[in-house]
């Protein structure tokens, strides 16, 4: 029962392809339904803000996505894979040039080892093809730029992940909804439209498109709440759970080198939190640091005039008034 079960869910699974872009437009559609009617029961609070830069945002999250789609469907696995290991390297070299944000050593050197890990256990072959690797290269730079984005329009428009995605999700689902049936006809060969629904399809779709309200709204809410790159730190973490659970449920085939990478990738994720909240605990001592100086100045004594004399603190002598001329003397 079970095996058959699984089989079923398999084959399902391997018809996604077919309408891949197209179906994530569909996810993004229920996405915003959902949020509109959390906004109509005022679940939380419409802030409208720069629309042009809602409509570059959600565009962009669009392109990106169809071009991580067509970076898998013109390239190995292995190459996809690596594909996805640049894009934490290529946020932080963003991040660096255009923010002039630091990134510390022990951060530099965590990162390096989650890469490594999750290289070992993930990339097996490396077959290269120049369309591929300029599909690879866009996608890396589109998916960077939208997550960066993601974060700093939140924090500039002081916005909560809930109010930007419900504000964006119209016109990343517009976006993928035209070009996903062209790009999923070009890597399959197979009409969207023409394909046959049944029962099974079309149940497996409205859960995925469920399932996909809460995924669109964690995303937001990591990256907003944290960066861009402890997202796709999470996102590589997911990736060995995936591994881990493969085997263990489905009995996958399993090699010590997945093992070994796993291990790694875990150190470097453990390495890289505690640097993380290390480096914020710091940040919130340095900050506080002000305001008990403040607290410090207020509690001491303070000079008190009645009636033009001073009552000090023992031990202070009070000075002579200054008198600006004669005629102040004799008012």
């Amino acid at each position: 029962m079970g095996t058959t079960t699984l089989s079923r869910v398999g084959g399902l699974l391997s018809l996604w392809p077919i309408v891949a872009t197209t179906l994530t437009s569909w996810h993004l559609l229920v996405t915003f339904c959902s949020l509109h009617v959390a906004l109509c029961l005022n679940l939380f609070e419409h802030k409208p803000f720069d629309a042009r830069a809602v409509m570059g945002f959600g565009i962009l999250n669009g392109i990106s996505i169809g071009l991580l789609n067509l970076s898998l469907g013109f390239n190995s696995v292995g190459f996809y894979q690596m594909t996805k290991l640049a894009i934490i390297p290529c946020t932080v070299l963003l991040e660096i040039i255009f923010f002039r944000k630091i990134f510390s050593r022990s951060i530099q050197f965590s990162l390096a080892i989650l890469l490594l890990g999750v290289g070992i256990a993930t990339v097996t072959d490396l077959q290269l093809n120049a369309l591929g690797s300029f599909l690879s290269f866009l996608a890396v730079i589109t998916t960077c730029v939208a997550q960066i984005m993601t974060n700093t329009i939140q924090k500039k428009f002081k916005v909560s992940s809930t109010q930007l995605l419900y504000q964006s999700c119209p016109y990343q689902a517009i976006t993928l909804f035209v070009i996903g049936p062209f790009l999923d006809g070009l890597l399959t060969n197979k009409n969207v439209f023409a394909f046959k629904y049944t029962p099974q399809v079309l149940f497996f779709i409205v859960l995925s498109c469920m399932i996909s309200v809460s995924v669109n709204f964690s995303t937001f809410l990591v990256i907003g709440k944290t960066s861009a790159v402890t997202y796709q730190v999470l996102g590589h973490l997911k990736t060995c759970l995936v591994l881990a659970f493969g085997y263990i449920l489905l009995h996958d085939p399993f090699s010590w080198r997945n093992i070994l990478g796993i291990l790694i990738a875990v150190v470097g994720m453990i390495v890289y939190s505690y640097c993380c909240t290390l480096e914020s605990q710091q940040k919130a001592a340095e900050a506080s640091a002000p305001l008990t100086q403040a607290k410090e100045s207020e509690s001491d004594p303070l000079l008190t005039v009645e009636n033009g004399t001073g009552i000090l603190a023992d031990g202070v002598v009070p000075k002579a008034p200054v008198w600006k001329s004669n005629k102040d003397l004799h008012a």
